[in-house]
């Protein structure tokens, strides 16, 4: 499967943003949203399944981040709400067809996306 992420970008702080995960060639369960910020670890910041519709969020992030599907275009989003500085990162889509128990690892995920550049100023 090819990843491609879009629609990062500098905003400040409080304002939203939508990124959007255009998936193209073989069929996979589940799509995942991490980010990575400077000098940090990546890390887990939303996963849907693919049929079904299923969510799963970090904990620090319920509420202000929402992951949605479009069947039809093939595509994954993440609304993101009330952004803080510290929302600053990388973001990367990725496919897997592991188990959803796993969805949280980054280890889980064999396909990823190229990354979008999210900046929050203050």
């Amino acid at each position: 499967v090819q990843l491609q992420a879009s629609g990062g970008g500098l905003v400040q702080a409080g304002s939203s943003l939508r990124l959007s995960c255009a998936a193209s060639g073989r069929t996979f369960y589940y799509v995942g949203w991490f980010r990575q910020a400077p000098g940090k670890e990546r890390e887990f910041v939303a996963a849907i399944r693919w049929s079904g519709g299923t969510t799963r969020y970090a904990d620090s992030l319920k509420g202000r981040f929402t992951i949605s599907r479009d069947n039809a275009k093939n595509t994954v989003y993440l609304q993101m709400n009330s952004l803080q500085p510290e929302d600053t990162a990388v973001y990367y889509c990725a496919a897997t067809n592991a188990v959803w128990s796993a969805v949280v690892s980054a280890s889980a995920f064999g396909s990823w996306g190229q990354g979008t550049l999210v900046t929050v100023s203050s």
